[in-house]
């Protein structure tokens, strides 16, 4: 086994954030033999690169986080980093970036807290592990998925829990690609919901989950709720993620232009998203951008075979209208300019035979703003028809990628609350300067299954596979039709197979794509 840790972790990074502080409470008089912090949410790790990744955990107080890092399951070789601090600005939070790993190598790591006022006492450590990013052409295999405690439907123990996890952690995934809707901040879980076959759903119920979120402690409960389900922990224990998010971090269909329910006291939506983004960053291990706090969109490079594009659809997006404008503007905005720019330069610079690019929206189906009433534009397509409005974007990249030869294009992407496989075929496109190229669409995780959604014809998208709820209805994940994807790239080939599951872990459809020459 390599044991690249002899080089040492040449630096650390506490990623931290600017926002207001939160109100500090004074610790309680602790004893020498008892109460000692606890590492609350279990452990996370995201963002692994050949070299390294960052990792996270939460305290019950305000504590020193200590971090030791093994490249065996024993820790015998253990390497012992300084601690950083976990205080009430950030709810406890930490997370630290490792560094100067070895590539292709399992990385062991172990965490606990050090109460900050009595150092002399330290909690239980807990575990987890990650696999850094190779240097040379081995298999690489993840999971993709999206929406997560949506629809009224929490963690009910007498289904099992958040049950795809637990499915997913099976098949040992390199990483997960979590494609948005971490938490649906703007839904409210009854106590029980009566099933059509006559049993009854019961959700695991905490205070700040019976109303919608508005301060950040509330959008930061939303994430924590999740977080008390076993599979999840457990999941996040061994699986890394690269995480992006949508709308319900802060609410349904979220735009600058959104005019917030009755149920909101705080009327502000930038003030809204501002808590909800502060929120969303303290509870996942993303690198931060130092430019850009708060940045979603980034690039992870995973080894010869794969750079993944993180895509951020939300922060930059201009208001949710018709989406019909013919030029583009900030009306039309989607990923914006500065975006845009970020991608294309990215997918040119990428030497990696298949480039992923993670979405948290599909581009083809119709998404409305207001499903009462049909009308107004939450996604990128809004009708039949040449490229209009957010479009324009898709169709400047589409393009440009064909313009530089850039080969290997797949798009992930989840949002629908169903599974399909799309194939964009230019010969039934009506813009048609573009090269053939997948999407594959995945999710729920856990949340409502929703009916199949309206196409649009512009960048000619063909239906190779879809399995959805009937017209009209909202399923439960009892029901099963939860869905993920699996890729899987073999070293040797670079073939990429991609498998949609549900969380019986049953195959339902698997296509295999033969990488051409970059």
């Amino acid at each position: 086994m390599k044991t690249g840790l002899s080089r040492g972790i040449s630096r650390r990074r506490l990623i931290q954030y600017g926002a207001a502080a939160a109100t500090v409470v004074a610790a309680p008089h602790l004893s020498r033999a008892a109460d000692r912090p606890a590492v609350t949410h279990g452990v996370q790790s995201g963002d692994i690169s050949a070299d390294g990744g960052v990792v996270w955990a939460r305290a019950d107080r305000p504590s020193q986080m200590l971090v030791e890092v093994s490249t065996t399951e024993s820790f015998r070789d253990v390497r012992a980093l300084p601690p950083i601090a976990a205080l009430p600005e950030s709810d406890f939070t930490a997370k630290m970036l490792l560094e100067n790993l070895p590539a292709g190598q399992d990385i062991f790591y172990r965490i606990k807290f050090r109460d900050l006022s009595h150092p002399d006492i330290s909690g239980e450590a807990v575990t987890g592990r990650f696999r850094t990013a190779p240097a040379d052409r081995r298999n690489v295999s993840f999971v993709w998925g999206g929406d997560v405690a949506g629809q009224g439907w929490g963690i009910n123990p007498e289904d099992g829990g958040m049950v795809s996890f637990s499915t997913m952690r099976k098949h040992r995934p390199d990483f997960l690609i979590h494609s948005g809707d971490t938490i649906y901040a703007d839904g409210v879980f009854p106590a029980e919901v009566k099933l059509s076959d006559g049993k009854v759903w019961k959700n695991l119920l905490i205070p700040e989950k019976t109303k919608v979120a508005e301060t950040t402690e509330e959008f930061r409960a939303a994430h924590k709720y999740n977080f008390l389900d076993d599979n999840v922990r457990a999941f996040n224990a061994e699986v890394p993620i690269f995480v992006q998010w949508d709308d319900h971090e802060v609410t349904n269909n979220w735009s600058a232009s959104k005019q917030l329910p009755a149920a909101y006291k705080v009327r502000d939506i930038n003030l809204l998203a501002a808590r909800a983004s502060r929120a969303f960053h303290e509870m996942y291990p993303l690198r931060e951008s130092i430019t850009e706090p708060g940045r979603v969109y980034r690039t992870i490079n995973y080894g010869p075979h794969l750079d993944v594009f993180m895509l951020d659809e939300r922060s930059y997006r201009g208001p949710n209208g018709a989406n019909l404008q013919e030029t583009y503007g900030p009306d039309a905005y989607f990923l914006g300019p500065d975006q845009l720019a970020w991608l294309k330069r990215s997918l040119a610079n990428s030497r990696a035979t298949w480039k992923v690019i993670a979405s948290d929206m599909p581009l083809s189906l119709i998404v409305y703003d207001d499903y009462a009433s049909k009308k107004g534009s939450e996604a990128f397509a809004q009708g039949d028809g040449p490229p209009r409005g957010r479009e324009l974007e898709i169709a400047d990249l589409l393009t440009f990628i064909k313009a530089s030869h850039i080969n290997n294009t797949v798009w992930l992407t989840a949002d629908v609350h169903y599974a399909a496989a799309h194939f964009y075929n230019p010969d039934k496109a009506q813009f048609q300067d573009f090269t053939p190229f997948w999407e594959f669409v995945a999710g729920p995780l856990h949340a409502g299954t929703g009916s199949q959604n309206e196409l649009d014809n512009t960048f000619g998208p063909e239906v190779k596979f879809a399995k959805a709820a009937p017209a009209g209805v909202i399923l439960s994940p009892s029901d099963n039709m939860q869905f993920f994807g699996h890729v899987q790239i073999e070293g040797a080939t670079g073939q990429m197979t991609i498998t949609l599951r549900d969380r019986t872990d049953a195959a339902l459809w698997s296509t295999k794509l033969d990488p051409e020459s970059i």
